[in-house]
């Protein structure tokens, strides 16, 4: 069944306006047509299963056939800040980290960091990284989109994190296994948690001695050395399955 996200002023008692580009993809791409059954999410708290009623130049009028709230996200908001890796490996992480259940993704900019982008090209793959999270929600049913934000300093991020619950950040020196898990199992629902990930190379020293004092709470993801594109999605599965009722 295809999956839709609308606005909220886009939903009515019994029916439901579909705008934008969506109605062209429909149209033409997927050749819709009334009587076939979709799913819409409002982006924050409803599903709505919904038979075409009408499909129109500019909008598809789809018919409210039942409401589901809920049970879908995870009880708790993971933010992933990923340090910027190379070629097309962000696609890749952000796809995968939306069908896992993150919050929102952050962009970092790290020492390391070998991508730099100046302001034209930054607005370029934004489009293209929200493009893949809202696809990526389509697909695992989410109930929202999950936001890429624009991109941050290592030192802006941390900051920002500094709001939330919890913030944890792996570390290749990093030994104990069982001081890991008792971290990871602190992170409880309607809890916030900040995962910060390296890019290729890893963080500085100067980087952890940093983030320590902002209160991050370093980890360990094992014996073996991951890639930054398994790194977050393999502590974002520990807490999914640690998560889930």
């Amino acid at each position: 069944m295809y999956h839709f996200f609308v606005n909220p002023d886009q939903i009515g008692e019994s029916a439901i306006r579909i705008l934008g580009p969506d109605v062209n993809h429909m149209k033409n791409v997927l050749r819709m047509g009334a009587g076939e059954q979709i799913l819409i999410s409002n982006g924050v708290d409803k599903d709505y299963l919904c038979e075409v009623v009408e499909v129109a130049s500019s909008e598809v009028t789809a018919k409210i056939l039942s409401v589901e709230e809920g049970g879908v996200e995870l009880p708790a908001r993971l933010y992933l800040f990923q340090g910027l890796p190379k070629g097309d490996k962000m696609e890749l992480i952000i796809q995968k980290a939306v069908e896992l259940g993150v919050y929102r993704i952050i962009p970092v900019e790290t020492k390391r960091t070998v991508v730099r982008l100046d302001k034209k090209k930054e607005e370029s793959k934004l489009r293209r990284w929200r493009a893949v999270s809202e696809s990526a929600a389509k697909q695992s049913k989410r109930l929202i989109i999950p936001e890429v934000a624009g991109i941050m300093t290592f030192q802006e991020a941390l900051a920002f994190a500094e709001e939330l619950d919890m913030t944890v950040i792996p570390f290749e020196h990093a030994k104990d296994m069982a001081k890991t898990k008792e971290i990871l199992s602190g992170i409880k629902p309607a809890m916030s948690a900040g995962i910060f990930i390296g890019p290729e190379g890893g963080f500085e020293d100067s980087e952890m001695e940093l983030a320590e004092r902002f209160g991050a709470k370093q980890i360990t993801l094992g014996k073996r050395i991951l890639r930054t594109e398994t790194a977050g999605l393999a502590i974002l599965s520990v807490l999914a399955f640690q998560l889930e009722d």
